[in-house]
């Protein structure tokens, strides 16, 4: 089994914090999720974050006109320059202090970062090879507090910048002669937003009490005159114009305009740039105390969106300040708003919900609205098709996300406590659950409800699930009165409770090929119960301590256990006889808590895993726990054969090894100094003269760690959810170059020549021996489709579990679906019952087939079925009025007009259902 696993994706998590950014085309919308950025693209439904990660949660992105670069700035003032293009990194570079925004010029060779009380203006990375790509061109000082949001003029020649202390400075990004800087006031509070008006110098300025100015200026932005240099800089140009001799180049007449030496005298005699207030209006009216957060303005349509702390947000036109809608969207502070570059989409991101929701304010519906666990996830499942993940979180809620869109589509909210444990039944259509509120729950995923309660006598919190292979029985352990309830999928009654732990369950399994639960418990046991006979006791296997994890192998001839001093034991569940054990202590390397008086070397010792996950094949075993790595070991060999560190975010706890000297002070450690998150959380003040928010509010960093692993059943992939959210790692097959009995004699040229030669059985043998996709999908669709029979028929049985490989992966992308069925039915036809032997290595290969397939029938079915019931309305239609016209008499030309309007008006009703249809699938898509 290979393990080139790479980074996929990141679901159950949509937004953290930071600004909100529609790309170029206005389809899709860019979150920053923690310490990593998502693309939501919204035509194609689907979601995909970059393979990049930044040091600390991302404070601002900051995107370029063309949508190809984008700068993303932490908290702690790194930045990575990226290419959206080829998704990669192209510059690290460090502000030196916290940055609150950074914006692009329209033109795009500009861009300007606030940090502190400065702005500065860089030079944008352009397309020639730079040794530096950020060069500072100025930086400007004037706001006396910290600076808050920046905007630019449509032509690039000002930029305006906001800050806390009420103040909105207006600065020229050349050196102009009438306008250097213009500040202006009028404000009673911070300052969230300013906006130039389109094509103008004109100033709206927004401050977090709900006041809007409206500023007008005197001059245009043509009015604009560059200042005449002086000192040196005139004399390096004087000495420049006598090497020139006076030849004109092309670039002659810019160098003319930017020396500015001949200004006319009537341009002398103007004044300086002015401006004055032409209006104030007021967003809270009531007089209710409603801060405003966030605001964005499309120039185009004069549209202004306004974002509150108590989550309703405001339309407005200006400059009438006419109010178009109000809506509340939460009940949570707005953090983020962005309009997209046509004015009719606009996004919403919520950071204390972890909401992301895009409006369409003219339909007033939905088009995008997703939303992660509250708290943390706990556990997860995969559906057996690996299409779907089911995730359960500590705030009661279990989600079902889609793996190829990314999005969550069904979220059940039947549980009052955190749910402890999810799984799937062997058909993929139910889910079940258990929660700590005393109830084990069944949902249906066909119509999204919860069909089964299980309780049990007394009330008791149920700490794991698991259900039988044939969906009939489903068990769960109890945290405090230390048994295991058995019910009935079918009638909901309680079979039996299993009584002989002396500790808490922590964990249950089913033999998936006998009708065996292993039950790992506190107590130091692992108990085998026989479904079949009574649900008694066949083996105890007693451990060195205490189990906290325990699976069977998919074959289940063999059985881990994960314990509580970082062993990893694995037992023969026939015989009751240990044969391996790895010892994990020193690949966990937990890291060092702020808060820690003992060293992280120390605190390992106290960790262990807490989740095991065997791989498809069988012949590895993963593992996590406390910890930011995920390790896989091999069982046979008992070795570590690769360690995946899930995150790098220093925003978490627990992630370096070392403490930073710089915290520790003479009075202790300034972590223990708990921060008041009052401003952050947008906390309105309570009382007069409080200059603080609310003091019962803390502000942690949550602790980094795994609480479940999962391998797809395809097994090109894994998942786990941690405090990040549920991260997918994929088979990287472009970065592998895995030859396959490869020699000298097999070459891309031979394999053609082969093709030439309709010598097809060995152009493909060839082709599979290099492994290149390109060349195996050319040599396949060489075939005919009427020799595909003999062809699958003659390959060697090695080379068929390869060939289905590569079927199932071409099903995803590939439109040739007839012809790729063809061969998937021809080879499965020939070699079915030669393959029966080698049924546990060829699993994944036939469950990534029955997935792609599975797929393409969801989305054809659906268009079946919905061509099926037109044809039915077309049919009753044009039934109902045939019976009807033999009984009017027909002959005269205005019967017979009437009857040709018959005709039109069944064609305009079914032009008019199949349009109705168009637009119902693409909300549908949308949505």
């Amino acid at each position: 089994m290979k393990f080139a696993y790479r980074f996929s994706n990141l679901l159950g998590t949509v937004y953290r914090c930071g600004n909100l950014n529609f790309t170029c085309d206005g389809n899709s919308v860019i979150s920053p999720v923690g310490n990593r950025v998502t693309v939501f693209d919204l035509k194609n439904n689907k979601s995909d974050t970059l393979p990049l990660a930044t040091r600390y949660n991302i404070k601002c992105v900051g995107l370029s006109p063309d949508g190809r670069l984008a700068i993303i700035v932490d908290e702690g003032g790194n930045a990575l320059l990226v290419s959206l293009v080829c998704r990669s990194v192209l510059h690290h570079f460090h502000f030196k202090g916290s940055v609150h925004s950074v914006s692009f010029s329209p033109d795009g060779r500009k861009f300007v970062v606030t940090k502190g009380n400065i702005a500065q203006l860089y030079h944008a990375p352009g397309r020639k090879r730079e040794f530096n790509a950020f060069v500072l061109d100025k930086t400007y000082f004037g706001p006396y507090d910290e600076t808050t949001c920046i905007d630019w003029t449509d032509d690039s020649r000002c930029f305006v910048v906001g800050s806390k202390d009420m103040s909105t400075w207006v600065f020229g990004a050349e050196r102009w002669d009438n306008l250097i800087y213009y500040a202006l006031g009028g404000h009673k509070d911070a300052i969230v937003a300013c906006f130039f008006e389109s094509s103008s110098l004109d100033l709206y300025t927004l401050s977090q009490d709900g006041a809007l100015c409206v500023w007008q200026c005197d001059t245009p932005p043509e009015g604009l005159r560059l200042k005449a240099p002086t000192g040196w800089r005139a004399d390096l140009l004087q000495r420049e114009d006598e090497n020139e001799d006076g030849d004109e180049d092309e670039d002659g007449e810019r160098e003319a305009t930017v020396r500015g030496k001949a200004a006319p005298a009537a341009e002398e005699q103007q004044g300086k740039v002015k401006y004055s207030r032409l209006a104030k209006y007021f967003f809270n009216k009531e007089g209710d105390f409603n801060n405003l957060t966030a605001a964005a303005y499309h120039k185009k349509t004069h549209l202004l969106v306004t974002g509150f702390a108590s989550g309703i947000f405001h339309l407005h036109e200006l400059p009438e300040f006419n109010l178009i809608h109000s809506l509340s969207i939460s009940d949570q502070r707005i953090a983020s708003v962005s309009i997209n570059s046509s004015g009719d989409w606009i996004a919403f991101g919520c950071s204390g919900l972890g909401q992301l929701l895009v409006w369409e304010w003219q339909s007033e519906s939905y088009v995008l609205k997703q939303q992660g666990h509250f708290n943390s996830m706990v556990s997860l499942a995969y559906s057996p098709d690996g299409q779907y993940i089911v995730t359960g979180g500590d705030d009661g809620k279990v989600k079902v996300w889609n793996t190829l869109s990314g999005f969550c589509f069904i979220t059940f909210t039947e549980h009052s406590s955190g749910v402890t444990g999810v799984t799937f039944t062997a058909t993929g259509y139910v889910i079940v659950t258990s929660s700590m509120d005393g109830t084990v729950r069944a949902f249906d995923l066909h119509r999204y409800r919860n069909f089964r309660t299980f309780t049990s006598p007394r009330p008791t919190q149920f700490s794991c699930v698991a259900v039988d292979s044939s969906g009939e029985i489903v068990s769960a352990g109890a945290q405090d009165s230390f048994e295991i309830f058995i019910w009935s999928m079918q009638t909901g009654r309680l079979l039996d409770v299993l009584s002989g732990h002396e500790g808490p369950i922590s964990g249950l399994c089913f033999n998936p090929m006998k009708s065996v639960l292993a039950s790992a418990s506190w107590d130091r046991t692992v108990r085998l119960w026989d479904m079949a006979d009574s649900w008694r006791t066949t083996e105890t296997l007693a451990l060195t301590s205490d189990a906290l994890a325990v699976t069977f192998r998919p074959d289940g001839a063999e059985l881990a256990v994960a314990t509580l001093n970082s062993q990893i034991t694995f037992w023969d569940p026939e015989n009751a006889v240990q044969t391996g054990s790895i010892e994990g202590r020193h690949d966990l390397k937990t890291g060092r808590k702020e808060l820690d008086k003992i060293t992280a070397k120390h605190s390992a010792k106290g960790k262990a895993f807490t989740t095991l996950c065997y791989s498809a094949d069988g012949q590895s075993i993963l593992a996590g726990g406390m910890s930011k790595f995920v390790c896989i070991y091999h069982i046979k060999e008992q070795i570590l054969r690769k360690k995946f560190e899930i995150s790098c975010n220093l925003s978490l706890d627990a992630m370096e090894e070392f403490l930073n000297r710089r915290k520790m002070t003479e009075f202790g450690n300034l972590a223990l100094i708990d921060q008041d998150a009052g401003e952050e959380a947008g906390v309105a003040i309570p009382l007069p003269g409080v200059k603080k928010g609310d003091m019962s509010s803390r502000h942690f960093k949550p602790e980094i760690r795994v609480t479940s692993l999962r391998f797809s059943p395809t097994g090109r992939c894994w998942a786990a959810t941690t405090t990040e959210g549920l991260l997918i790692y994929s088979l990287d097959a472009q970065m592998l170059f895995d030859p396959f009995e490869l020699d000298t004699s097999v070459t891309p040229g031979r394999v053609r020549a082969a093709l030439r030669q309709r010598d097809f059985t060995r152009a493909i043998l060839m082709a599979f021996r290099l492994n290149e996709k390109k060349l195996l999908q050319e040599a396949l669709e060489s075939v005919p489709w009427d020799e595909i029979d003999v062809v699958s028929s003659s390959l060697p049985e090695l080379y068929v579990e390869k060939v289905l490989e590569f079927l199932a992966s071409s099903f995803e992308a590939s439109h040739h679906l007839e012809f790729y069925l063809i061969w998937t039915q021809k080879l499965l036809m020939a070699h079915g019952q030669k393959l029966k032997s080698r049924a546990g290595t060829l699993l994944p290969a036939v469950q990534l087939l029955q997935k792609s397939i599975q797929r393409h029938l969801d989305d054809v079915s659906k268009l079946c079925d919905w061509n099926r019931y037109s044809i039915q309305y077309a049919l009753a239609v044009s039934k109902q009025r045939g019976m009807k016209r033999p009984s009017e008499p027909l002959g005269s030309e205005e019967e017979a007009g009437a009857s040709d309007d018959d005709d039109d008006d069944d064609d305009d009703s079914l032009h008019l259902l199949g349009g109705g249809h168009g637009g119902e699938d693409e909300d549908g898509l949308l949505a």
